[in-house]
């Protein structure tokens, strides 16, 4: 693909005429879709950034107000990932349309058996460790019952749970896509509006989400605007795309002032008497402002790579391992975190903090790497990586077909 540069006004050089045709950030030139490895960039930071904001708050101390502001800038993930979520979801529709009775099944498929089989992990760990419930089963079938219904196996699950929520609500997220196309600024506005306003009752008027019962964030609701913001922006995909590149710049330093906004806010809350983790709780206004801004940034920094993406190189193959990994790395990073720390953790004894976190970090994308490696070679793939098996006849089959392509 033909390299752009950085500034504005010059990455339309992702748009020039091919032999064939007109090459687009969606399709190629010879007008079929066109993958969009943007987008897996996108994916890898995101992960990349989940692993670091679980890393953080197991290993950061009550009181390090310097870990808590990072934990509070990390805190987009979970807005991000509802954003590509729709992103892909409604680009992916568009472009392959199904019935519901074929696109339902592929979706929870992928999603929904990995969803199943890690709470079963988490919910087994937890109650074979548990000296007062190990070998009573009828609190480990309710406990796992629970866990599924409310998405709370484990703290990350429940990404799993909204995400199902959202592969639901299709039809009807599509039918407010398409009737409202004319004003779709409109309703991006009403939605940011809405959004500030469920988040500022969160955070400073608790007693209006009391019916909730602390379950704020199992619920789509609680990320309308993320949601629909990225179904329209996969609606205007070609326009989107292409306003991150001649945009690159302005958007680059828009991230770099949304990320000083955020430690204001943050500090602001300090300085109100807040707990340092308290200050940079994720469902509070300002998140709303720099989740935005981080998912256009990490966007454009994939476009940037998309651009200059050689295929085949070393570094192409990296990014595309990653991001093939990336789900079943996010499946699996919690169960290394708690083996690491388990207990009178050695690793705890062994190395001080702040320095625990940055080492932690470290060795969570390593072992996760590793079990979703193991992982994706056996039987269990779908399951526990929410991919494929590779040993598969069928993958290995599509891996031959796709060097034959590369090579033509």
């Amino acid at each position: 693909m033909t390299a752009t540069g950085t500034g504005t006004g010059t990455a339309d050089a992702a748009l020039r005429v091919a032999p064939t045709g007109v090459r687009t950030p969606t399709r190629t030139a010879a007008g079929r879709p066109r993958h969009l490895y943007e987008i897996d960039v996108l994916r890898i930071l995101t992960f990349a950034c989940v692993l670091g904001v679980h890393t953080t708050s197991h290993t950061m101390a009550s009181d390090d107000i310097g870990l808590a502001g990072l934990l509070s800038l990390l805190h987009f993930t979970r807005l991000v990932f509802f954003t590509l979520t729709a992103f892909v979801l409604v680009y992916s529709y568009t472009i392959r349309p199904k019935p519901m009775s074929v696109f339902w099944p592929k979706r929870f498929l992928l999603v929904g058996v990995p969803y199943l089989a890690w709470s079963f992990v988490y919910v087994a760990s937890a109650w074979l460790l548990d000296s007062g419930q190990r070998g009573d089963v009828p609190a480990l079938v309710t406990t796992y019952a629970e866990g599924i219904v409310t998405g709370t196996a484990k703290y990350h699950l429940y990404f799993l749970l909204v995400t199902m929520q959202v592969y639901l609500l299709l039809p009807a997220i599509m039918w407010v896509v398409r009737r409202t196309r004319r004003h779709h600024v409109t309703v991006l506005v009403v939605a940011f509006v809405v959004q500030l306003g469920i988040f500022a009752c969160y955070k400073y008027f608790p007693s209006t989400d009391a019916w909730m019962h602390g379950y704020q964030k199992q619920f789509f609701f609680s990320y309308v605007f993320f949601i629909i913001s990225g179904a329209i922006a996969a609606d205007h995909a070609d326009g989107f795309l292409g306003f991150i590149r001649r945009y690159r710049r302005a958007i680059m330093w828009s991230f770099a002032g949304g990320a000083l906004l955020t430690l204001v806010v943050f500090a602001i809350h300090l300085l109100a008497g807040n707990s340092p983790y308290a200050a940079g709780t994720p469902l509070q206004p300002i998140e709303v402002v720099w989740s935005t801004i981080v998912f256009v940034a990490f966007l454009a920094i994939g476009a940037a790579w998309a651009d200059k993406r050689v295929p085949g190189s070393r570094l192409a193959k990296a990014v595309d391992y990653a991001s093939d990994r990336s789900f079943g790395i996010f499946l699996s990073h919690p169960l290394v975190i708690w083996l690491l720390l388990y207990g009178d953790s050695w690793l705890e004894g062994l190395v001080p903090k702040p320095w625990l976190t940055l080492v932690t970090y470290l060795l969570v994308v390593v072992l996760a790497v590793a079990i979703t490696e193991v992982f994706r070679w056996t039987p269990l793939s779908v399951p526990l990586t929410g991919r494929p098996s590779l040993s598969s006849r069928k993958a290995r089959a599509a891996r031959a077909a796709k060097r034959q392509a590369a090579a033509a």
